[in-house]
Order: C-alpha cells, then structure tokens, then sequence
C-alpha cells in the first residue's frame, strides 16, 4: 500500500491501522478489497472525510491520499510529507510534530 500525505493545519488526530486492504480511520474500517488491478475509486464514494482524492490499484498495490493533521507545533515532516510505501499491517506511522516546550521553559529564556 501506498499512503500519500495531503498537510493540513488541524488540531483533530488521526490514527490508522492497516490490516490487509482495511484500513481503520479512528475507529471506522474502510475496506478497500474490492478494488481491483487498474480501478478507480472516487475519493466521492468514500463516506470520510480524511480520504482526499481517488484510490487506485496499480500492479497490485492500493494507493490512496490521506489528509495529515498538523498541529500548531508541526514539523517539517509534517508540513512536506513523503509517500509512506509498502505500508506494513498494524499502526501506521506518521512523522510527529516538534515537542512542545514548557511555558516555565519559555518565561526563564525570556526573563
């Protein structure tokens, strides 16, 4: 499976499991089997909203677009994304955000 990224500046979570040509999107399964060599699924028949263009099946592989919430403390990995390839089964990884500094950190920098 191939996973593209699409970024936006968005405080929600995402959390993806793949099991096969199933994905689960925060909870709900979208199974995507039926979608064979050379078909198209429009991104429009797809009942979620973290599903950002079309899904397609090329020389057995799906490949699909996902929307990447950022938050406000966002990395570069998370602004310019890479394709994930060959998507393994279980929790996909997304690139993290930067850590978030404590204010005590910030106020005694700035003192």
């Amino acid at each position: 499976m191939k996973i593209m990224l699409s970024p936006q500046r968005r405080d929600d979570t995402l959390e993806v499991i793949k099991n096969g040509d199933v994905l689960t999107v925060n909870g709900e399964d979208f199974d995507f089997s039926p979608v064979g060599e050379g078909d198209t699924l429009p991104a429009g028949a797809i009942s979620s909203g973290w599903f950002t263009y079309e899904v397609d099946r090329v020389n057995g592989e799906l490949e699909l677009t996902l929307i990447l919430p950022n938050p406000w403390n966002y990395s570069p990995e998370q602004a310019f994304p890479v394709s994930l390839l060959n998507v393994p089964d279980g929790p996909v990884a997304f690139p993290l955000p930067l850590p978030e500094v404590p204010s005590e950190t910030v106020s005694e920098e700035q003192a």
